[in-house]
């Protein structure tokens, strides 16, 4: 099976995508802005997220990629790049897979707050420096490989996140 770039967006005008693939300004307009586009996720999961399940998660996740996929790689090809900096919508989407299984609230491993600023934190690692293999996943052809790294280095933090949490309690 080879995976090409969805034909959708290139019907949709080119205002239009640029704006979904930087989230409007966070991606054009301030310095950045996978950093900025990953808050809003942070957001995004607080607003959409916390109380779903796991599998309601990875399924609205799953059709959000999907719709990124067409998006960002669409922006990319009119800018005439491979994977633009501004372009943070994928940062956005996978955001709610850093917290898969984990509990929001009271009763938490550690106060919300703390969970939220250590999964922020370790996506922006593994996003940014793209160890154990992340970085090859870059090389899928168009918005594939815009979308899916950033699946793995969310897929990556969530682990972590869950690894240390384990290890926090065990103490």
């Amino acid at each position: 099976m080879r995976l090409t770039q969805p034909d959708w967006p290139r019907r949709l005008p080119a205002k239009f995508v640029m704006a979904v693939a930087t989230l409007g300004p966070l991606g054009r307009r301030l310095p950045a802005p996978g950093t900025w586009g990953s808050a809003a996720g942070l957001l995004y999961v607080l607003v959409f997220f916390r109380h779903l399940n796991a599998l309601e998660t990875l399924a609205v996740s799953a059709v959000a990629a999907y719709l990124a996929v067409g998006f960002t790689g669409e922006a990319a090809r009119r800018m005439g790049r491979t994977d633009p900096g501004e372009v943070n919508l994928d940062e956005f989407v996978v955001m709610p897979l850093v917290f898969l299984g984990w509990h929001f609230g009271p009763g938490g491993v550690w106060p919300e707050w703390v969970g939220l600023l250590a999964g922020f934190g370790l996506f922006r690692f593994y996003d940014i420096l793209k160890p154990l293999g992340i970085k090859r996943l870059q090389s899928w052809p168009d918005g594939w490989g815009i979308v899916v790294d950033d699946v793995a280095a969310a897929l990556t933090s969530c682990a972590t996140l869950h690894l240390a949490a384990w290890l926090w309690t065990r103490r």
